[in-house]
């Protein structure tokens, strides 16, 4: 079967965010809404990379999944706060609307859904942001069909997008405490064989663990390993 070939956006130059918006809607986390000079349409999937300056000209940078669908006319970053990241710490303690600061984006073609191909979606943690975006091109283009959601965090207070995800029919599986009738487990086959459908494109994000089991198990489903598009992240950042 031939994999959709998806054209993603070449990214745009460095340009000035205002931040619109921000709520801290988890522990450590930050939802940052963005307006963005000369914003690039981007595709659901693809993510944008923040630069800080500092008075004496030193930068620090680090990327960031976009939640936000290709038709809002804001941007929208989900940063989870890490004690030694440069960045994370500012946008989560210091960063207040109508502060400014740079990005450069969209970036990342080999994970961008093409919104008109069915695809399974897989994610744990904060790595469910870019399929968030998914999920809501889906919802703004009626095309929810074409999507199967799983994701995986601790607990239900730690997944970030939680009510939105559940409405959307995700499998929610919770690693340290039950979910409905569903026992603490970790995401296994039995959880996504239901989920597959003839065509799939599978999005897989999260951990370096995570990803990599999620990953293994889809490919001991059938899954083609071209047709398993991974993206996951360390403790420095996407």
């Amino acid at each position: 079967m031939t994999e959709p070939v998806v054209t993603a956006p070449a990214p745009g130059p460095w340009t000035t965010a205002t931040v619109s918006g921000v709520r801290r809607p988890l522990p450590r986390t930050v939802q940052l809404r963005l307006d963005v000079a000369g914003r690039v349409d981007h595709l659901p999937g693809q993510h944008y990379v923040v630069r800080l300056t500092a008075e004496d000209g030193y930068t620090a940078q680090r990327s960031y999944s976009v939640a936000s669908p290709p038709s809002d006319p804001l941007l929208e970053l989900f940063v989870e706060r890490l004690d030694d990241g440069e960045v994370s710490t500012h946008l989560a303690d210091v960063v207040e609307p109508g502060d400014t600061f740079e990005v450069r984006g969209p970036i990342g073609g080999g994970f961008a859904w093409d919104g008109e191909t069915p695809a399974l979606l897989v994610g744990g943690g904060t790595g469910v942001v870019p399929l968030v975006a998914m999920v809501r091109h889906a919802r703004a283009t009626g095309r929810e069909d074409l999507l199967r959601v799983a994701v995986s965090a601790r607990t239900l207070a730690e997944l970030p997008y939680a009510d939105e995800l559940q409405a959307a029919g995700a499998v929610v599986v919770l690693t340290r405490e039950a979910h409905g009738i569903r026992p603490a487990s970790r995401l296994t086959a039995v959880d996504l064989f239901p989920l597959w459908e003839e065509g799939q494109t599978a999005f897989v994000c999260g951990s370096a663990g995570f990803a990599r089991t999620a990953g293994d198990l889809l490919v001991g489903l059938g899954f083609a390993p071209g047709s398993v598009k991974v993206e996951q992240f360390g403790p420095s950042g996407t």
